[in-house]
């Protein structure tokens, strides 16, 4: 079994700034990329941060130059520093992560957390 847990979620006021935390714990061989998504209230859950194991990112262009992905291999953690957040970043956000539990697997695993609310205030 693999787990995802997100933290750091919560209120916030326009143009501040919050870090969102997601640890992978469980029967884990080896981690490939870590995601970030989000799902505001009747829209679709986009993508809004990625990071391969070798640290290469790719953002989506709403949140370029305000939000930063980043991980932790040691600690199986990625992160997301939300820098200069607005009242549209108001969603659940959800990690993702292709994750081997064995070595034997010949391809990963999508696992999801179960997201934090990240509410901004204008």
């Amino acid at each position: 079994q693999v787990q995802l847990a997100e933290s750091g979620g919560g209120l916030i006021q326009a143009g501040g700034s919050v870090r969102l935390s997601c640890a992978a714990s469980g029967s884990i061989f080896s981690i490939n990329s870590m995601d970030w998504y989000r799902q505001a209230p009747g829209k679709q859950r986009e993508m809004v941060a990625h990071i391969t194991r070798g640290g290469s990112t790719n953002y989506a262009d709403f949140v370029k130059g305000r939000f930063t992905i980043s991980r932790d291999n040691a600690k199986k953690t990625v992160y997301l520093q939300m820098n200069s957040v607005e009242p549209e970043d108001t969603a659940v956000y959800y990690c993702a992560a292709d994750i081997w539990s064995d070595f034997r697997e010949a391809q990963p695993s999508r696992y999801w957390g179960q997201g934090t609310q990240v509410t901004v205030s204008s």
